[in-house]
């Protein structure tokens, strides 16, 4: 505190050197006033809506691409026109939400849809859900469709209905083959919550505007902010590795 105080004025004045410098800017961006308090509750913030978006995206995705798997996989001569027509909104879905920015998606929902509304956060959090369960949806129907179609006639042979057979014998298996692919789409999620800043949620990237705002300084707090995304992403890597490699040892037995 007492180098602060004493070196702050000789930036200033523009006679500090470099590691004086560093050492004010730097005590500005993360501890003047618990400034660190910002960037943990941002990172509260950030870890909370990549769970609600997870949980939102996975069961949208796993929904999508069951009703979709079974439309295609229909015996030659049978058709379902109900499946038909969720088969029909399920790719019009996928195709408006894959074709369209997650930017201007966030935008429509804040301030259109939920325009009344003031929990942005939460917002956000829906919007990353909707828009992940379009991207897992196809991510876990390329991986039932890549699948022995005869697992789902042995499970049908045994009197297990269509939902039973996908839940104990397809999808178990194809969960293995896709789980890189889902542990990309869910790094992508979390990078993807710094976008609900455009709409007033309070996340890491709004804890680091409100910073610099305030000591006009904006390479320490971005920096910062960068650091911590890059330390959550690792994190979330190596628990996905931990997770692939007992997968692998379970096959080995």
């Amino acid at each position: 505190m007492e180098l602060y105080e004493a070196w702050k004025p000789l930036l200033r004045e523009g006679t500090a050197t470099f590691s004086q410098e560093f050492y004010v800017k730097f005590y500005q961006a993360f501890i003047d006033g618990g400034r660190w308090q910002q960037y943990l509750k941002g990172v509260g913030t950030t870890l909370m809506a990549t769970a609600m978006a997870l949980t939102i995206g996975i069961v949208l995705g796993v929904i999508v691409a069951m009703i979709r798997t079974a439309h295609d996989q229909q015996r030659p001569g049978h058709h379902n026109p109900i499946l038909a027509l969720l088969n029909t909104v399920c790719k019009i879905y996928v195709t408006v939400i894959r074709g369209t920015p997650m930017m201007v998606q966030l935008l429509i929902m804040g301030f259109v849809i939920f325009s009344s509304s003031r929990n942005y956060t939460l917002i956000g959090a829906l919007t990353l859900g909707i828009n992940s369960g379009a991207y897992v949806s196809e991510i876990i129907r390329g991986g039932l469709m890549a699948l022995d179609p005869g697992q789902a006639e042995a499970g049908r042979s045994l009197g297990l209905n269509y939902i039973d057979t996908m839940r104990f014998i397809v999808i178990p298996q194809a969960f293995k083959a896709i789980l890189p692919s889902l542990g990309n789409e869910f790094i992508i999620l979390l990078k993807d919550t710094s976008l609900i800043t455009v709409i007033g949620g309070k996340e890491l990237v709004y804890a680091a505007q409100a910073i610099y705002g305030r000591t006009y300084e904006q390479m320490y707090p971005l920096l910062g902010i960068a650091v911590i995304y890059l330390v959550l992403v690792i994190i979330f890597s190596w628990l996905l590795s931990i997770l692939e490699r007992r997968l692998r040892q379970s096959d080995r037995r």
